[in-house]
């Protein structure tokens, strides 16, 4: 039986793609990212929704986080985001909802040089979270948190340590 391979297209560092495919867990080559998206989604209370990804996840095990993923070949930001929220949280976003917010290339978190280029994005939406419409079951609940709340989960060590951006960034609350 053949595993499932995931590829990912390679991007220089300005953010083009190279024509270059890559096999999800072999390592990227020197100077090759890879596009990943994170998406935060905001109601009208000013909540976030996170997830808590499941028990069996092998990085991160039942530690919270946003929705995110990464870009499979032949995708855009955009539509990496509206995909993997579908898979994750069952949530069939609006496209005009969103709206890149951040991204950065290479980034360093914690000491750790990241091979990737992250775009953040931030959606509107009111409604029910159904996470048996979700495609995967990557994540074992979800909630709606304000921002202070997210705080106390990162320094507590529950949210995935790569998201403490969310704390410094304008998200858009004024807006």
């Amino acid at each position: 039986m053949t595993a499932n391979i995931e590829l990912w297209d390679l991007y220089n560092e300005d953010r083009e793609l190279t024509g270059r495919e890559h096999v999800r867990g072999e390592p990227i080559p020197q100077g090759y990212y890879h596009l990943v998206v994170h998406v935060w989604i905001r109601n009208s209370a000013g909540k976030y929704l996170i997830s808590q990804r499941s028990a069996d996840r092998p990085m991160h095990p039942l530690k919270w986080e946003c929705v995110g993923g990464s870009a499979l070949k032949g995708e855009d930001s955009l539509s990496a985001a509206l995909r993997e929220t579908k898979e994750e949280v069952g949530l069939t976003l609006s496209p005009e909802n969103g709206k890149m917010i951040y991204s950065v290339t290479g980034r360093v978190v914690n000491g750790v040089r990241f091979t990737d280029i992250v775009d953040v994005w931030l959606f509107r939406y009111d409604g029910p979270v159904d996470l048996n419409l979700a495609t995967t079951k990557e994540v074992a609940q979800a909630a709606w948190l304000d921002k202070t709340q997210i705080k106390t989960l990162f320094d507590r060590g529950e949210l995935v340590n790569t998201l403490g951006y969310f704390l410094n960034i304008d998200m858009g609350e004024n807006t």
